[in-house]
């Protein structure tokens, strides 16, 4: 299975805010979503970062409440992998593991086409698990389709 899979079931909308935004806007826009973590990109096309909810506690920790006046730039995550749609579903269930992240932008010739989540891949990968089940069930009862 590929990344784009994935996409074709969840759909490519993107949620983007542009690093100026002050981190206050950037908690309404997650929960509005109801998401963990949003690109920051001055076009809406471009990775120019990424900031999650942890991201948030972390500078609340470090800095206080004051972060939540300071734009997103200053706590966003620079330094972003992605992955382009063609990317194998176990490859970056592996990279988002080994990496300890949760979200990765999906892009084509650097231009932004979708985001994937750790849910997303756990989701996908239990609807294989349950596919299989069901179709070695059908197997062992003898209720499984004949060509």
């Amino acid at each position: 299975m590929r990344i784009s899979d994935v996409l074709r079931v969840k759909g490519e909308q993107v949620v983007t805010v542009e690093p100026g935004v002050d981190v206050t806007r950037l908690l309404a826009v997650l929960a509005e979503h109801r998401i963990g973590a949003v690109i920051v990109s001055r076009d809406g096309k471009r990775v120019d970062g990424i900031v999650s909810e942890r991201d948030v506690v972390r500078a609340l920790a470090a800095r206080g409440a004051g972060v939540l006046t300071e734009p997103v730039s200053a706590i966003h995550t620079t330094q972003v992998r992605t992955v382009e749609p063609d990317a194998a579903l176990e490859d970056v269930e592996r990279l988002m593991t080994e990496h300890r992240f949760r979200h990765v932008p999906v892009v084509i010739d650097g231009t932004l086409r979708g985001v994937v989540s750790i849910g997303d891949v756990v989701k996908n990968r239990i609807d294989e698990l349950e596919a299989e089940r069901s179709s070695l069930a059908g197997y062992i009862t003898g209720e499984r389709d004949h060509p």
